[in-house]
């Protein structure tokens, strides 16, 4: 039997294309399902033009692999329970689930995983504001479809409260108390089914709810570094997890609470291409595989910066300034104001010194 595999992946955004990367350094063949034939992960393999809710291209795309993985969660759980072969999706579809829905993720966590979360209600509709004690601070976020901010808003006072119960009836929510945290960190998990390897914990700072600067290890004490990664593979472990997990955390003085989990390669994870010995995107087709995973290794302390459309100019400049910066550039054909376009990692102990783009340097 060949070791060769060919590998379909819905999705062809950023993450799709260095999963790809991954794959075909191991020799293996790719194929991605994605709306535009012109995807960035086009560069990289075939693709299968078609929306991610097609069943007959899911079907397609399944009969002509081995194994099937995601680059992102709004993926259409019932489509690939039609068409998929025992096994094929090592992910399952119920981890999918769990994270497409905020009140399935966070009754997971709370209940199944048995982890620490922020205190949180279900909002079905703006009846469920009426009696909020306005003392505290909220963050309403509908139970569906938000990303980057999207179908998020925050309560910090009565005036908050038109726009609150307006998202609070056009959907199903959830309203979470504010943590007063230090800072915002995640831990990558990797598994293939019975094993699970952790990365280091990173810290997390975002501008507009969009992720700007990573800078690992996270800067906080062994103590909460250790604990943050013990409940990353709890999680994992609970999941049966193959492939990576991001576990998306915020570290107070003295605990570790879980925001939320994202069931793939994640954005705070891409410094790992260059700064570990293997990268949250090899630990991830290791993990679809089912094969060995390795314990990985921080060869330095790095900062990845996220590179936005508008900052597209900035970063040109900036790796001609500094030719020891790991310039990743997605292939996007428009550099659309907030779109993710790319991503620069450098190897630094002082991060306080490596100015984000659109702090400074984005002039």
């Amino acid at each position: 039997m060949s070791s060769t595999k060919t590998i379909g992946i819905i999705g062809g955004g950023q993450l799709g294309q260095m999963m790809a990367i991954s794959a075909i350094y191991m020799g293996h063949k790719v194929i991605t399902l994605d709306p535009a034939s012109d995807c960035p992960s086009s560069r990289v393999s075939e693709v299968i033009a078609a929306p991610y809710d097609d069943v007959d291209a899911l079907r397609q795309l399944a009969d002509c692999c081995d194994v099937l993985t995601y680059e992102f969660e709004n993926v259409d759980a019932d489509g690939l329970d039609a068409v998929i072969k025992d096994g094929q999706l090592p992910q399952g579809t119920e981890l999918l689930r769990i994270s497409q829905n905020r009140i399935f993720e966070k009754d997971f966590l709370s209940n199944k995983a048995q982890v620490t979360v922020a205190p949180y209600k279900v909002v079905t509709s703006s009846l469920d504001l009426e009696d909020i004690d306005l003392s505290k601070n909220y963050v309403l976020k509908t139970a569906t479809g938000g990303y980057d901010g999207h179908g998020q808003k925050v309560i910090t006072s009565a005036e908050d409260l038109e726009e609150a119960n307006a998202l609070a009836n056009s959907a199903e929510c959830v309203l979470e108390e504010f943590v007063n945290f230090d800072l915002e960190i995640s831990v990558i998990v990797s598994g293939n089914g019975k094993d699970v390897t952790v990365f280091p914990v990173q810290e997390n700072i975002h501008r507009n709810n969009i992720l700007s600067k990573t800078i690992v290890p996270a800067r906080i004490s062994d103590r909460l570094a250790d604990r943050a990664k013990a409940i990353a593979v709890k999680i994992a472990e609970q999941l049966n997890l193959s492939g990576t997990l991001c576990v998306e955390m915020f570290a107070t003085a003295d605990d570790i609470i879980v925001n939320e989990i994202a069931p793939r390669p994640h954005n705070s994870g891409h410094y790992s291409i260059e700064a570990c010995d293997f990268s949250q995107f090899d630990t991830h087709i290791l993990g679809v595989l089912g094969a060995p995973l390795p314990a990985i290794n921080l060869h330095e302390p790095a900062v990845m910066l996220n590179i936005l459309g508008q900052h597209v100019e900035a970063a040109e400049r900036y790796v001609t300034e500094n030719p020891s910066a790991h310039l990743h550039m997605y292939g996007k054909l428009e550099a659309k104001h907030n779109r993710k376009m790319g991503h620069v990692t450098l190897f630094s102990n002082e991060p306080d010194n490596v100015v984000e783009f659109g702090k400074g340097i984005d002039f």
